[in-house]
């Protein structure tokens, strides 16, 4: 049986799951505050560890996979999540000394991401030299967007200096137009509004199993209302908090203390609906609004609607939000079953409905490794 080592490296933290080639996932966990007051989770157990650096987080995870059977010899390969791939990298690669440089060179358009995806990767390499590793890139999904939908209207010089719309989730969306026929038992919808909400928040119009448009940009910032992202907002208001605050404090601002954190004290939507104040009603109330809101759009770029996906953790969990938004839709034609959202059921419409509602489970990570598997079986 071949294992697979999936692996999302942040800025100080190193998320992981072990498939094995069923794509059946055997084990998940995560090393935390790496650099600082590290731990360890394996599954259920927790472990107070110090880690320096992502090569240690990696040397532990895959320690504690052998003392739970698991040797470096049973895996396959490991399999990476890179945020961004610009223009070039659109579909999922192997790993080699030219791909990495490529990913180095896209670094600046996502300064919080792929530096530290880079480094699980080289981490990787170091510890396990002859373990094949592949990656899935999170904007290469959006790639079928046109160039009328990515580009900004600034002079092409600029334009050429990768000064566009890229979109994000794609590998959530990418899992999503997988899942959806599975789950339904029917052929995917031809004109797809699909909503990944969670701390991270966008909308996708899905044309034949394709992305035409997305709510994010030329980086994750633009779009919905998020955890602790401002979403789209004027660039001249950027442009004067650069100027009163300084750049740094400016991007800290927007990407950090923003959103529900900023207009309802908290950055969790199930904290902001458990305080029930005025504010967090507000937050929760922005939210929903301009996820409506941006979803027109959407629905304008498809020139219509056939179905409603919602995936991510609000998207999937949160009954209210779900029932909030469709209902500011229903002009679409939805007749939705409310006992069916409550219950988080998979379909959520009645045989009525002119337009189909589902909850698609976030699978990014077996995705992930199909993604693997499929360049593995080509070579």
């Amino acid at each position: 049986m071949r294992n697979f080592l999936v692996l999302n490296s942040g800025s100080s933290s190193v998320k992981f799951a072990l498939f094995g080639e069923n794509l059946t996932k055997k084990v998940s966990g995560s090393a935390v505050e790496i650099g600082g007051s590290s731990r360890l989770t394996i599954g259920s157990r927790k472990q107070d560890i110090a880690l320096a650096n992502h090569e240690n987080a990696l040397a532990a995870i895959l320690s504690a996979l052998d003392a739970g059977g698991v040797k470096l010899s049973d895996l396959a390969a490991a399999a990476h999540r890179v945020v961004h791939g610009g223009q070039s990298l659109s579909a999922p690669h192997l790993v080699t000394a030219e791909l990495l440089m490529e990913i180095e060179r896209f670094s600046p358009f996502a300064p919080l991401h792929n530096p530290h995806n880079l480094s699980g990767i080289r981490a990787v390499a170091k510890l396990a030299p002859n373990l094949p590793q592949y990656v899935s890139f999170d904007t290469a999904f959006h790639a079928t967007n046109p160039d009328v939908a990515t580009t900004y209207a600034i002079r092409p010089q600029l334009t050429q200096t990768g000064l566009r719309r890229y979109g994000f989730h794609g590998i959530s969306y990418q899992s999503l137009v997988h899942l959806l026929p599975e789950l339904s038992g029917e052929p995917l919808p031809k004109r797809l509004l699909a909503f990944h909400l969670g701390n991270g928040a966008s909308i996708c119009a899905i044309r034949d199993g394709q992305s035409v448009a997305t709510t994010m940009g030329y980086s994750p910032l633009e779009g919905l209302t998020m955890g602790t992202r401002c979403g789209s907002i004027d660039g001249n208001a950027v442009l004067k908090l650069v100027k009163d605050l300084g750049a740094s404090e400016t991007s800290d601002l927007l990407n950090r203390k923003s959103g529900f954190l900023a207009l309802g004290g908290m950055s969790d939507m199930r904290e902001l609906k458990a305080a029930d104040t005025p504010e967090a009603r507000f937050a929760v109330d922005h939210f929903c609004y301009w996820a409506v809101r941006h979803a027109g759009s959407m629905i304008a770029a498809l020139g219509g609607a056939d179905a409603i996906a919602f995936t991510g953790g609000i998207g999937e969990n949160d009954a209210g939000t779900r029932e909030r938004i469709v209902s500011d839709l229903s002009w679409l034609g939805v007749d939705f079953d409310p006992d069916a959202n409550s219950a988080n059921s998979t379909r959520l419409h009645t045989e009525q409905s002119k337009v189909q509602v589902w909850i698609v489970p976030a699978e990014e990570e077996a995705m992930i490794v199909r993604n693997a598997l499929s360049l593995m079986e080509v070579h």
